[in-house]
């Protein structure tokens, strides 16, 4: 915990500033947000299951190109963002 105390005389938007910057310095801020938009890892067999789920659907899509039920498109590929 980040502690301030007034100093004699001082306004409170120069204590609200040295607050604000004592608080960026520690480091934090940045820790806070990188707890707050942290996403628990995915178990094991949910990773492999999603995995042998891509691959199949891969496989059918595949199949269906070469049997001439879908016409042929490019593929999309979709970036994290």
């Amino acid at each position: 915990m980040i502690e301030v105390k007034r100093k004699k005389n001082e306004s409170f938007d120069s204590l609200l500033r040295r607050f604000s910057r004592r608080f960026q310095s520690s480091g934090k801020q940045i820790e806070s947000k990188r707890r707050r938009f942290r996403e628990p890892e995915a178990s094991k067999n949910k990773r492999r299951e999603s995995a042998l789920r891509r691959v199949t659907k891969g496989e059918q899509y595949d199949y269906l190109l070469k049997t001439g039920q879908l016409k042929e498109e490019p593929r999309r590929r979709y970036r994290r963002r």
